[in-house]
């Protein structure tokens, strides 16, 4: 085993169950994270993880080590000594991060009772909670751009959330301000400047945006979802900024003992599974 591999094993062992949101229950050789429950927070392989902690794989990706950070609630010093073990350049200050904060992952472990995500500064989802997946639609299976809100919503297609022209126009407008504010932040960042390029060069709606003096913001918005198992409702949707960084968390509440309310229940109940 390797300096990587011992690490990520010390790693493993010193976060519990209770503290990423996972049942404790039966025994456990040790009071830390079995290799499975950690594949499963990471959205890899259980097999992904042996080798890596064997050293049989010491040359894992960003995106790799990114998830290992978050799912082993790493600190800054800790995700950079990570990237060090693996031969990766440490997160550059100049790039957009995709690293969540343990506070921030306690958050989107705790709060079951509302679907939350959270969002880099170019509106990819990071990271998400089981009741966004089964409202919204379940971020894993989407791909590369696909998994970016305001390239989804531009180029994408069956979209639940249900937008009349004013909300529409307004959520575009807010997107096409926070991109802007984002190159401004990370000029050099080529994923960004590529998914500005892709949009302008796709999407007349965008371009005409982004070519004039647009400026909005995001306020707290009455969303109407159309879900195919539990129909349509009504519920509100709040952006919250993380201070110290360029994350968003997007929650979404519903009114106590509302229809809404209930529907979310019935959606934490069957989850991702279709009705039968």
């Amino acid at each position: 085993m390797g300096e990587l591999g011992r690490t990520l094993h010390a790693w493993r062992d010193r976060v519990t169950p209770s503290e990423v949101g996972l049942p404790s229950g039966g025994k456990r050789r040790a009071p830390g994270l079995r290799r499975e429950e950690l594949a499963q927070l990471a959205g890899l392989s259980v097999d992904y993880v042996v080798r890596l902690e064997q050293g049989r794989s010491e040359s894992p990706s960003v995106q790799v080590l990114t998830a290992l950070a978050r799912a082993l609630r790493l600190s800054d010093a800790e995700r950079n000594h990570l990237f060090v073990l693996a031969g990766e350049v440490e997160p550059s200050p100049g790039r957009i991060s995709a690293y969540i904060p343990p506070g921030v992952q306690r958050i989107v472990d705790q709060l079951e009772g509302a679907p939350l995500c959270v969002c880099d500064a170019a509106w990819t989802i990071i990271t998400w909670n089981p009741l966004f997946a089964a409202m919204i639609g379940d971020p894993s299976t989407w791909q590369g751009r696909w998994r970016n809100i305001i390239y989804l919503h531009f180029a994408g297609s069956g979209d639940r959330v249900v937008q009349t022209a004013d909300q529409q126009r307004d959520f575009r407008v807010a997107m096409v301000t926070d991109l802007r504010a984002s190159l401004a932040r990370y000029p050099h960042d080529p994923d960004l400047t590529a998914l500005i390029e892709e949009l302008w060069t796709g999407y007349d709606e965008f371009a005409q945006l982004w070519d004039q003096p647009v400026v909005g913001f995001h306020q707290t918005e009455r969303k109407t979802i159309r879900h195919p198992d539990v129909g349509t409702f009504d519920i509100d949707c709040d952006v919250l900024a993380v201070p110290g960084s360029d994350l968003r968390i997007v929650v979404y509440t519903a009114a106590p003992n509302s229809e809404a309310a209930e529907k979310l229940r019935l959606l934490s109940v069957i989850g991702l599974q279709a009705l039968t």
